[in-house]
């Protein structure tokens, strides 16, 4: 019997599971560890969701087989919310799935149209189900920049010259999990325009479409007419209505991708629990104020950051969506590299961040910090990390 099996062969150890187990093991012992390393939300969902989701599951039918695809009114639900925010019309029928997280449609999707030895462009950095959603499916990964600039179209260029097979599947995430870069209407025109040229399937990944601040709401790519030709987009409830725990997603757009996802689907699962189903529904037809408040919370959030921070002798660009910092080391201990980084400053300072390794090799020499701690927590966490880098000689500004 082969001693490893032939997909887990392809997966190599997951980095960021290292800072975690340390982050486990320093709580287990006692330690306040201020947490900045998982993207996971700490405010709660709406109250009427909330609600809805406890009505529902009191009513003794609703605890059956619910619909793969999602209940009709989710679906509806999400079609409808792309008309108010998108001006994009979606058939709920054919144009929209229901997923349990954008993370499992993502797998599912590369399930649905990965043949072993495709190739799919993916960004470097990037969130590990980008690539590995399709390397479990059996493809090949070539690399693309996340940053949208003329050496993206460069890269996109010579990665159908000199790739065989050629590239069929693009995989985009903007705002970006972990860069959080963003992009407007023009580069999705000119991406959409070049996938038609080339005959390349679009995957867009828009978790992040309520998370964007200075006053610059994100756009997505079904908004260029004929996207729908070549693209599908996810987009998740998880940060916009604090339901990461709920795992509730969508994929939106192209039919042919939607009904290939919809058939493997069926054959994988029977949908998420239908009173959560029905939660999402309120969610996305109830009142929208709270999408403005935590967009405002993590607008405050991320100023904080970065000006305590920065008091600290850190500087981080303040990032223009999504609910990370995509911090570069300090050049002082930019030798330790982002793991090491990680570690010495879980240990010393009791933070804890994600290594920008654990996103690909591009993403060396920087670590993602989340917004998923108050203020109050946020200038503990500059305090800590001020004495740290005081002890290693790193210089920071006057508090």
């Amino acid at each position: 019997m082969t001693e490893e099996f032939y997909r887990i062969k392809r997966l190599p150890p997951y980095v960021i599971a290292e800072v975690n187990g340390m982050r486990a093991a320093a709580r287990a012992s006692g330690l306040d560890i201020i947490d900045l390393g998982m993207g996971n939300p700490d405010l709660p969902p709406p109250q009427h969701v909330i609600d809805k989701l406890c009505e529902v599951a009191m009513k003794p039918d609703a605890h059956g087989y619910s619909q793969s695809k999602g209940i009709p009114g989710l679906r509806r639900a999400q079609a409808n919310y792309y008309g108010r925010r998108f001006g994009v019309d979606l058939d709920p029928e054919s144009e929209v799935v229901v997923t349990m997280g954008s993370k499992e449609g993502l797998a599912s999707l590369a399930t649905a149209i990965t043949a072993p030895g495709d190739v799919v462009l993916a960004p470097n950095p990037s969130y590990p189900i980008h690539t590995f959603g399709f390397i479990i499916a059996g493809a090949t990964i070539r690399s693309v920049p996340t940053t949208p600039d003329e050496n993206y179209f460069r890269s996109l260029e010579r990665a159908m010259a000199f790739t065989v097979p050629r590239p069929s599947i693009l995989v985009v995430n903007y705002p970006s999990n972990p860069t959080a870069e963003t992009v407007d209407l023009a580069f999705y025109e000119r991406l959409v325009a070049w996938a038609k040229d080339n005959k390349v399937w679009i995957i867009s990944d828009l978790a992040y479409s309520e998370l964007y601040y200075d006053g610059n709401p994100t756009v997505s790519i079904l908004q260029v007419p004929g996207a729908k030709d070549v693209a599908i987009e996810f987009t998740s409830l998880s940060k916009t209505f604090s339901m990461a725990g709920w795992r509730m997603g969508f994929a939106v757009g192209n039919k042919q991708l939607i009904a290939a996802m919809t058939r493997v689907k069926s054959y994988l699962d029977y949908g998420a629990f239908t009173p959560i189903q029905a939660a999402a529904c309120a969610a996305l037809n109830g009142p929208q104020d709270i999408v403005e408040k935590n967009r405002q919370l993590y607008h405050k959030r991320r100023d904080v950051l970065v000006e305590v921070m920065g008091r600290a002798g850190w500087d981080i660009p303040p990032p223009a969506a999504s609910m990370f910092a995509w911090a570069p080391l300090p050049p002082a201990l930019a030798h330790m590299g982002s793991l090491e980084f990680s570690k010495q400053m879980l240990t010393h300072a009791h933070v804890a961040v994600a290594p920008g390794v654990g996103y690909g090799e591009d993403g060396e020499g920087f670590v993602r910090i989340a917004l998923v701690e108050n203020e109050q927590r946020l200038r503990q966490a500059a305090r800590n990390v001020r004495r740290w880098f005081q002890q290693m000689g790193v210089n920071s500004s006057a508090a």
